[in-house]
């Protein structure tokens, strides 16, 4: 099943609202055939020792919710 992009930026949009009101951010970088979806986390959320913690519990468990097709969701320089 191929991953609705615009879905997919929208559900970004809403949680990059919270993430932006705490000094971080959120970017989607590339969606993968499979389902894989890349993104970068910037500013606090970047530096935070709690961030892969956040993208697996948090960020990865919404958008997998929310999207059809996406099988998990990986940062930038994992």
């Amino acid at each position: 099943m191929a991953v609705d992009k615009a879905l997919l930026q929208e559900v970004i949009s809403v949680m990059r609202e919270a993430l932006q009101a705490d000094g971080g951010d959120l970017s989607l970088i590339d969606v993968a055939e499979d389902g894989t979806v890349t993104v970068e986390m910037v500013g606090s959320c970047a530096e935070c020792p709690f961030s892969a913690y956040e993208l697996s519990t948090g960020i990865e468990r919404i958008i997998k919710e929310r999207v059809p097709g996406v099988t998990k969701v990986v940062a930038l320089d994992d």
